[in-house]
């Protein structure tokens, strides 16, 4: 597996080693003990999630609160997705930054995404699978959102037309209401 640290370093591209034949393909989709290394800790990951997605829709950008804080490790096992992390931690040097990565069945590369960031992605094929596993159970209380197009995140997803939301994800606040009410990370 080779690491890719990208522009805010605490999100890793996980690039897996492939093998392949006529035959078809073969890889490791998650180590443990290699995962913990790339990302320097030991992360203990309590649930998969698996969606599937129709082109245009925009899922995100989603973060829970600690106690809650999710850690995720993203994958599109079908089609193909931009996905986005959302530095969302004030004390960070890249507070409101963001950093996007192409996820596909093709290219079989994962995203890690660290407790304290924003995360949502946009299928860009025909339709998509994603599947990520978790760092912490879902929790309504804690769960909060960002809104997509936020001017002051500024995230320049791919033209696909009309993005397909959720209410919840329509309805997200932006950056500053979230700091203004204290819905953020220190």
């Amino acid at each position: 597996m080779k690491v890719y640290p990208l522009d805010i370093p605490d999100v890793l591209l996980l690039e897996p080693t492939v093998f392949g034949d006529e035959r078809g393909f073969f890889f490791e989709s998650y180590n443990q003990k290699r995962f913990d290394e790339a990302v320097g800790r030991s992360v203990h990951f309590v649930q998969d999630n698996h969606s599937r997605s129709a082109h245009g829709v925009l899922r995100g950008l989603h973060y829970q609160l600690p106690p809650f804080a999710q850690g995720k490790l993203v994958r599109a096992t079908a089609g193909k997705i931009f996905d986005v992390a959302v530095d969302l931690r004030e004390s960070s040097a890249t507070f409101g930054k963001w950093v996007a990565a192409s996820l596909s069945a093709e290219n079989k590369h994962q995203l890690w995404v660290p407790p304290g960031f924003g995360h949502g992605f946009v299928v860009v094929s025909d339709s998509a699978e994603v599947q990520y596993k978790v760092d912490a159970y879902w929790s309504p209380d804690h769960d909060r959102s960002l809104r997509w197009d936020d001017s002051a995140v500024n995230i320049e997803w791919p033209d696909l037309g009309e993005m397909k939301l959720s209410e919840k994800d329509r309805l997200a606040p932006d950056l500053y209401l979230l700091k203004a009410e204290g819905d953020l990370f220190e």
